[in-house]
């Protein structure tokens, strides 16, 4: 058993877990302040009142999505900054086998 746990260690796999389970538990809670909070004042600022996923560039018959896009780069940039911060704040970068 010793054995699986060094392995475990040295493979840097629990702060891969961690991050996954992190990654999951703030994805729904910063997704809801990039959509609710964030997009609708980026919205205003750009003079879109109804928020920014609805921001839509039109070329003949195609519309490029191109304010659905920033807010998926928002969210996804929220969601690996929190992570990062988090996973550091708690300390559990400790937990893996330095080589």
């Amino acid at each position: 058993m010793s054995g699986f746990i060094d392995f475990i260690r040295k493979q840097g796999v629990v702060g891969l877990a961690i991050g996954f389970i992190l990654g999951g538990a703030v994805s729904k809670v910063v997704a809801a302040l990039v959509e609710d909070i964030i997009n609708p004042l980026i919205g205003l600022l750009l003079g879109n009142a109804a928020g920014l996923t609805s921001a839509v560039f039109e070329i003949g018959p195609a519309k490029i999505k191109w304010g659905h896009l920033f807010s998926v780069v928002i969210d996804f940039a929220a969601v690996a900054v929190v992570v990062y911060f988090g996973f550091r704040k708690l300390g559990l970068d400790r937990l893996d086998k330095k080589a």
